[in-house]
């Protein structure tokens, strides 16, 4: 269990996820993530790298369990490096990132997939920020780039969830298929970036993210500062010491760490 690489096919490295029971995962998992995904881009034999999870859905965010037991803020400012980390380690992957979700694809999920190159969904795929009612905020830099401002701004507020067909509409999930297929799927759009050339591949994938109009590393670590904020108010643990009620589509929360 934890983050795993493997080599399905020629040119492709599969980063999997099994972090059980919902796939929300504390600090050393974030950075072992991190460490998988800028190893596989930096493998001269890789073209494309497909970012998976096993389970009941795709990423659940923190582990907040992980940040309750902590009575100061040790846990919650390792936790915030790591988030960046990972998905910067998405970002900056030297050749482009394939996320294959299914299920739930909340909080910090959002700032995987939202730095990803394409998405693969299965059709009961769901992707939100529960942050307000978690005790947290940040990764609406990553969802902006799913779905349009307003709708972001909404969906951020009501905590509420956008289905994969609904991303589909809105051009940012690649495809919508049923979940025994998702893998097969995800590889297949995979395998044909993989085709290319390696070294024009790196090249495009530099070229394209020199011209993104936003710097996702300064815009997610801008929101963690308020992150912190609420966290030094104490506003943050009233609101996670009521957690247990998941917004709509979450999964419930999990029993152990």
């Amino acid at each position: 269990m934890g983050v795993s690489t493997s080599r399905p096919d020629k040119g492709i490295a599969l980063v999997t996820v099994d972090r059980p029971p919902v796939n929300a995962l504390p600090v050393r998992d974030w950075y072992a993530l991190a460490d998988a995904l800028r190893a596989a881009g930096r493998d001269p034999e890789v073209r494309c790298v497909v970012l998976a999870a096993e389970g009941r859905g795709f990423n659940a965010g923190v582990d907040i369990k992980e940040l309750q037991r902590d009575p100061g803020h040790d846990a919650l400012i390792a936790v915030n490096r790591g988030c960046a980390e990972a998905f910067a380690a998405v970002y900056d992957c030297e050749v482009p990132v394939v996320a294959a979700v299914g299920g739930f694809c909340l909080g910090g999920g959002i700032g995987l997939v939202g730095n990803a190159d394409a998405i693969v969904a299965a059709d009961d795929a769901v992707f939100g920020l529960p942050e307000l009612d978690r005790g947290a905020l940040g990764a609406a830099t990553h969802l902006a780039r799913l779905v349009p401002q307003h709708l972001m701004r909404a969906l951020y507020y009501t905590s509420r969830t956008a289905t994969a067909q609904e991303l589909h509409a809105h051009g940012s999930v690649w495809k919508v298929v049923p979940r025994a297929g998702l893998l097969d799927a995800a590889l297949e759009l995979a395998a044909e970036i993989a085709a290319k050339d390696g070294t024009l591949i790196r090249l495009a994938k530099a070229a394209i993210n020199g011209i993104d109009p936003v710097d996702v590393r300064r815009s997610y670590r801008f929101e963690q500062g308020f992150t912190f904020e609420a966290n030094l108010s104490g506003v943050a643990d009233r609101v996670r010491d009521g957690f247990g009620a998941p917004a709509p589509g979450a999964p419930a929360p999990q029993e152990d760490a």
